[in-house]
């Protein structure tokens, strides 16, 4: 019995047990962090030479299965707040429409995979780097139940209310205990599907420190909306892709969302039992390794001086 299978639309042969532990790997994350794991199992199949286009968008495809799989955990706990996830939802269904017909004009111009690549190094140094030097400074100073520096949270506090009082449209969200304007989620959705078509992301690592710094949810709330809508998103930018790019690679995604699901639940369970600050200092850790693997890969001069160039 052979342990690989050959991808149709990546031209490609992959090892099952490679493929479906990344699949685990990516599931558990969603089920600690509240994270689609697109963020890092893009770059990995990317890694493994799966073209970046192809990985992209099929790793939206898995992470349907891996955040509908959180999400009902965390649903069982009471943990999702649906009406703060409709209006992210809102906003993440128009930017992951605009994303999908970027990335669109892109592989016609032949720049879609420079641009993925890019993107990913900017996003992960930036998101990763805050989340290690803020958890750090978390270890370290007194906290206030927002988990930040007491200090840094009064003067965090003061700014961020005036702003948000300039908005229109307040809007009571009971399970976040927060009032705030529709308006912020909505605009953070918009930012989060634009991310999510073009890095083949569900944006969770971006949505989950916004919810928990900007939004002011508690983090057990955090999780499980994030994981809510990042499971819509994902629904529609897989259709997108699939649709107008041709890029979803449907056996790969199926053998990611086998090891995903269970990795999800198993994430679920763990999430009660570790420390906050010292699992975001472990997934910042990950994240800039993965983004310097990234960069090394883009300023070194590739084997082979040619590129993919798309379009219909």
């Amino acid at each position: 019995m052979s342990w690989f299978i050959y991808l149709p639309i990546a031209q490609h042969s992959v090892f099952l047990p490679v493929i479906i532990g990344l699949g685990f790997l990516v599931g558990l994350l969603s089920g600690l962090f509240g994270v689609g794991g697109g963020f890092l199992m893009t770059p990995l199949l990317i890694m493994i030479g799966i073209p970046p286009t192809v990985a992209a968008a099929s790793d939206s495809n898995q992470i349907v299965a891996a955040s509908a799989s959180g999400t009902y955990a965390h649903y069982r706990l009471g943990n999702v707040d649906f009406k703060m996830g409709i209006c992210l939802l809102i906003g993440g269904v128009i930017g992951g429409t605009g994303g999908v017909q970027i990335i669109r004009i892109l592989r016609q111009l032949g720049n879609a995979d420079f641009l993925i690549q890019i993107t990913y190094v900017i996003m992960l140094g930036g998101v990763g780097g805050y989340m290690f030097l803020e958890s750090l400074q978390g270890l370290r100073s007194p906290k206030l139940e927002t988990g930040r520096p007491e200090k840094e949270a009064k003067q965090k506090e003061s700014a961020y209310v005036r702003l948000i009082n300039l908005l229109p449209y307040k809007m009571n969200f009971d399970k976040s205990g927060i009032v705030i304007s529709p308006v912020v989620p909505i605009f953070l959705g918009v930012l989060v599907g634009i991310l999510a078509a073009i890095m083949g992301v569900g944006g969770g690592f971006i949505m989950v420190p916004v919810m928990v710094y900007l939004l002011r949810m508690p983090m057990h709330v955090v999780v499980g909306t994030s994981l809510f809508q990042i499971l819509f998103t994902c629904i529609d930018v897989t259709i997108m892709q699939a649709y107008s790019n041709r890029t979803v690679d449907f056996v790969l995604a199926l053998l990611l969302l086998i090891g995903s699901t269970t990795g999800a639940q198993v994430g679920t369970r763990l999430s009660k039992r570790l420390n906050g600050d010292q699992l975001k200092i472990l997934l910042a850790s990950l994240v800039l390794l993965v983004m310097v693997k990234m960069l090394v890969s883009l300023l070194l001069q590739p084997h082979i001086l040619l590129s993919y160039y798309g379009g219909d």
